[in-house]
């Protein structure tokens, strides 16, 4: 039959294999667990599953503590520590932005107007505007110097790629700042396991210190029953 033993917060039965002593747990976390439960004491016991759910408490109150009033990605963090899973698949498992047909003309011209192909070509095209006016139709052709024509065109093409181009822009900023948040919500879920792993540490530690001073005293305990019996063969 397999050992059992019964919590001092919530009175049901636990495997004996989940007992956790209330001296191996730290001061923050006792703190936390009395103020709920008064009548726990440092004589008392609870489950593994239980101190991790006052663990998961204390990480909330340090949150609102330092960061205030949590927001949807704090609150997006502590529902995947609690439930331990890993955030970068959630956030890898979004679903993509469709792109309307605005969008990707947006960002065809973004990408060609930013680029030496552009320049270059664009280049070109000055040059023969120019040569055939000045030296073909000897600056009698369809656009004279000063090319008024050709500052019209260009002074168009100013107006309709500026607008284009800051479209997106804006649309590669808000890429920026979503890709932020996901970084500071990996960040933040980083930052408060290795607090917690410092935490089961700490209460690693101190249970082997308890169970070492179980064991001393038990050593003890055999040691003087052990010099009362020479005591008494030798009274004899």
């Amino acid at each position: 039959m397999m050992k059992t033993f019964r919590s001092d917060i919530s009175n049901i039965e636990f495997p004996i294999s989940e007992k956790v002593s209330a001296k191996t747990i730290r001061h923050s976390i006792l703190d936390l667990i009395q103020r709920e439960n008064h009548q726990f004491t440092h004589e008392s016991y609870l489950s593994i599953s239980e101190l991790n759910k006052y663990r998961e408490k204390a990480i909330s109150d340090y949150l609102v503590k330092e960061i205030g009033e949590l927001t949807e990605l704090e609150k997006t963090v502590l529902t995947s520590l609690n439930n331990n899973n890993t955030l970068t698949d959630k956030i890898d498992g979004e679903k993509k932005q469709i792109l309307t047909t605005g969008q990707r003309i947006a960002d065809k011209v973004a990408s060609f107007g930013g680029s030496w192909t552009f320049i270059i070509s664009f280049g070109v095209f000055i040059f023969i505007w120019i040569s055939i006016n000045i030296f073909w139709l000897v600056n009698k052709g369809f656009d004279p110097y000063p090319f008024i024509l050709l500052n019209l065109i260009l002074s168009c093409l100013a107006a309709l790629q500026a607008p284009v181009i800051m479209m997106s822009q804006n649309r590669q900023e808000e890429k920026d700042r979503d890709r932020a948040k996901k970084d500071y919500m990996i960040n933040l879920k980083s930052e408060l396991e290795i607090r917690t792993l410092h935490e089961k540490i700490d209460h690693f530690s101190m249970d082997q210190q308890q169970e070492l001073l179980e064991l001393q005293k038990k050593q003890i305990e055999i040691m003087n029953d052990i010099l009362k019996q020479i005591e008494n063969k030798n009274g004899r």
